[in-house]
């Protein structure tokens, strides 16, 4: 793979993907306090410019996904984040059949190209 690109997170959207030691980053507007993702340079509740990079709990729960069965198999799902913001992400180390919608999920790193990419793995209960 001589040829690979590697991952590069644009300028707005570096610190989430620098998430590095297990911190999950997402926007927080200082203004009306709303959690959101994808990162921005307004906020999408109010328009303010008053924005923070914030830690989560990692917490989760499983909004919807699909099981993408080509030649290896992997789950993609949209994830609800305690704090409120959805997350595209791939659900791993788990059973992909035992999957479902509700299901209990906490954020992992797996390295992608040397970033610490945010995935989700069942906590093995419903929320």
């Amino acid at each position: 793979m001589e040829n690979q690109e590697l991952i590069k997170p644009e300028r707005d959207s570096a610190p989430f993907w620098r998430s590095i030691g297990g911190k999950l980053l997402v926007q927080a507007c200082a203004h009306c306090g709303k959690h959101f993702h994808y990162p921005r340079p307004l906020c999408p509740f109010c328009a303010s410019t008053e924005l923070r990079w914030v830690e989560c709990t990692g917490r989760a729960e499983v909004y919807s996904f699909s099981i993408v069965r080509r030649s290896d198999p992997y789950v993609i799902a949209f994830v609800e984040l305690e704090e409120g913001p959805r997350l595209l992400t791939n659900i791993v180390d788990c059973d992909m059949e035992s999957i479902r919608i509700g299901d209990a999920v906490s954020v992992v790193f797996h390295d992608a190209n040397g970033i610490a990419t945010p995935m989700f793995r069942p906590d093995g209960a419903k929320r």
